[in-house]
């Protein structure tokens, strides 16, 4: 850091296992992406291509190379792979990673309707290829469906079994669904029953809106993986992280995680 505070809580360094911030890129040029970069670069762990914007995106495969020359690995949205899926292609979109050195995958099942060990299977797939990143919760968009705590720990346990490295636990951009009530208020329970049974380490929690990265910093503290982060506000969340901005000055003054 650039000068000496006491009671700074220890961030765990790059490469990350855990503490990660993973950004949701939703259409940077190529010199905002290096504009990004030049501020943030130690403070972003993963960036995802956000839906299915790598399709459309020019110079894609030159901005794939900045992210990479940073050593962040980079992704595309899981969206992506269903529109794929849908399509019957999915060898297609093996060679597609293929041809731009990704080797992170999301595996979503939020557009597409996808029998869960189908969605295993893929995750078994792709993971011998590299690291999956699974996502659950989007089927809470119906709100007439909630999905139980004990459905999601047993979903999660699977993808685990399956191949995933990690689980994302879903909000979407807007940060209504999956974790979260309609207002964006965190569904508590959820999150505390979780991690009775599933590793913190293990989950990135999508938290697009700064009241609900608080949450997870307030509970998990300064380590705590959160998603779905935008670029800007990359800095900002590290200051967060580390009591450094209002809503957590306090939060790590006795010595706390």
């Amino acid at each position: 850091m650039n000068f000496n505070l006491d009671k700074i809580p220890n961030r765990t360094q790059q490469p990350r296992s855990f503490g990660i911030t993973m950004v949701t890129d939703k259409g940077l040029s190529l010199q905002d992406t290096k504009d990004f970069l030049s501020v943030a670069a130690p403070h972003v762990d993963m960036v995802k291509l956000a839906f299915g914007t790598a399709y459309v995106t020019p110079n894609l495969d030159e901005k794939i190379k900045v992210y990479q020359s940073f050593n962040i690995p980079v992704y595309f949205g899981g969206l992506l792979l269903e529109a794929f899926i849908i399509r019957n292609q999915f060898d297609d979109y093996i060679e597609v990673s293929k041809k731009y050195g990704i080797n992170y995958f999301e595996v979503s099942d939020g557009s597409l309707s996808i029998p869960h060990a189908e969605k295993c299977g893929y995750i078994e797939k792709l993971a011998k290829m590299g690291t999956v990143l699974s996502e659950i919760g989007s089927k809470d968009k119906d709100r007439e469906h909630i999905t139980p705590p004990y459905k999601w720990i047993e979903l999660m346990k699977t993808e685990f079994s399956a191949g995933s490295q990690y689980i994302i636990a879903e909000a979407r951009e807007n940060g209504t669904v999956g974790l979260y009530r309609d207002s964006g208020e965190v569904r508590e329970g959820l999150v505390q029953e979780i991690l009775t049974q599933v590793p913190g380490e293990k989950i990135i929690w999508e938290a697009p809106r700064k009241d609900q990265q608080l949450y997870f910093l307030d509970l998990i503290g300064c380590n705590a993986n959160l998603g779905n982060i935008a670029a800007h506000e990359v800095i900002s969340l590290e200051a967060m992280r580390v009591g450094l901005r209002g809503d957590s000055f306090h939060f790590f003054l006795d010595g706390g995680k």
